[in-house]
């Protein structure tokens, strides 16, 4: 069974760093792009972050674009997001994701980790 299990949430001040991690099993890893979502109560579901299989390219939301940075670590089977200069409309919980078709839609969801950024 494919899992994605989110760790590394907490409380962070304003301007203050934080770095999550998604572990994943049940798939081949490398051959699969990682996304990073996150989502408040009452707003919708903003894609943060995505990067490629092999690690070579990545994607930012605007919103976080030179203060988050995607990474993997292939052998270990784990995605990471660095999160830098945290803002309060930083928190949320975030989620990982991997998706593909092999005759059907495949998606796959953490059950998120939370990420309140407050003084």
């Amino acid at each position: 069974q494919v899992q994605l299990v989110e760790s590394g949430g907490g409380l962070v001040q304003p301007g203050g760093s934080l770095r999550l991690s998604c572990a994943a099993s049940g798939f081949t890893f490398s051959r699969y792009g990682m996304t990073w979502y996150r989502q408040t109560p009452g707003k919708e579901r903003e894609l943060v972050a995505r990067i490629t299989g092999s690690g070579a390219n990545t994607n930012y939301a605007d919103s976080v674009k030179d203060r988050f940075i995607i990474s993997r670590d292939n052998a270990k089977n784990t995605t990471y997001l660095q999160m830098n200069s945290l803002k309060a409309e930083g928190t949320a919980v975030y989620y990982c994701n991997v998706r593909w078709f092999d005759g059907a839609l495949r998606d796959y969801w953490g059950k998120g980790t939370v990420v309140t950024v407050s003084s």
